[in-house]
């Protein structure tokens, strides 16, 4: 099914173009736009939708953030840039966000962010004199302290497996990318030694040497298609099809509370207990070092054992070499 927008990022219009409740439709998109008050927050998710800090976005970013743009219209795009210097207001955003969490703590976070930064980005411009939803702080807590993928669950995994799930598998262990990038990457960007592929959350461009599993799973995979990743019959995956089948199969081999983005922190681990500097593990899975540092400390390092076993071992290497001098 095809759909038709007012404008990119606009509302979506009934019909299609030459219909009569297109055409009103579109009109009254177009009106509500153009008189909309200068002065109100609508004018601002206006501009905002038209620079480049939103057109440059992902495309599935984007689509998330015209989903919370829509329920911020919905709510405030009337109320007046004046009020924003106002103390109360912060209260009454808050109260907003406090509302929404009554369904989902996570959504109301992710809409409030939206918000944030939309404000902070007019702010910087100076359209507007303040922020009142800066440093909101977070309602829903999520903890991915045990989220990584154990030998057993790889094993169970693997088990029940087709091959291009096998792959996908190996691809996400031995590289550390995001899902998004993985269905998404072609052939052309896999040499026979090196994956090359730029980030689409990012923009990072990160050239990541094939370790031998995945370089024999990578070569005795038939090339169906463009994308290294297919379905069944071929096509390339979508986001939501590659997940709902992913989900599924987690389930028939009994892997609990894991899911495809935990291989990505389960690859951090895996370096960093193969004796991986921070540097070497960024230079491969794309993170900065700040964010590799983030992953082993508050996440991971603490929660396995191998870890502590790598640092005796070394220790005891280093002893032994310091009495026993060449």
């Amino acid at each position: 099914m095809t759909y038709y927008y007012a404008w990119k990022g606009g509302p979506r219009l009934p019909g299609k173009p030459g219909d009569p409740v297109f055409q009103a439709a579109y009109y009254e998109a177009v009106q509500a736009k153009i008189e909309q008050p200068a002065g109100s927050i609508q004018s601002i998710l206006n501009f905002y939708q038209d620079s480049p800090r939103f057109t440059d976005l992902a495309a599935r970013t984007r689509k998330d953030y015209v989903k919370h743009i829509r329920l911020i219209e919905t709510e405030f795009g009337d109320f007046p840039l004046d009020a924003l210097r106002d103390r109360r207001t912060r209260a009454e955003f808050l109260a907003w966000r406090d509302r929404m969490a009554q369904k989902s703590r996570r959504q109301a976070d992710y809409v409030f962010a939206t918000f944030a930064s939309i404000l902070a980005w007019a702010f910087d411009r100076g359209m507007i004199v303040a922020n009142p939803c800066e440093r909101p702080g977070k309602l829903y807590r999520s903890s991915r302290s045990d989220a990584i993928w154990t030998s057993e669950d790889e094993d169970a995994f693997l088990r029940v497996a087709a091959p291009r799930f096998r792959l996908a598998y190996l691809l996400a262990v031995w590289t550390g990318q995001r899902q998004g990038d993985l269905i998404a990457l072609p052939w052309k960007g896999y040499d026979g030694h090196h994956i090359r592929l730029k980030q689409s959350k990012t923009g990072r461009r990160v050239v990541i040497p094939v370790g031998a599993p995945l370089k024999s799973e990578l070569d005795a995979t038939p090339r169906h298609g463009d994308t290294i990743l297919t379905t069944l019959s071929g096509a390339p995956w979508t986001s939501h099809g590659f997940s709902a089948s992913w989900r599924k199969l987690v389930a028939k081999a009994q892997v609990t509370g894991l899911t495809f983005h935990d291989l990505r922190g389960t690859a951090v681990t895996r370096l960093a207990i193969a004796g991986c500097s921070e540097a070497e593990i960024a230079t491969i899975t794309g993170h900065s070092l700040k964010d590799v540092g983030a992953i082993l400390d508050a996440h991971y390092l603490s929660r396995d054992s191998r870890l502590a076993e790598s640092a005796i071992r070394k220790l005891e290497t280093h002893s032994s070499s310091q009495k026993n001098p060449n």
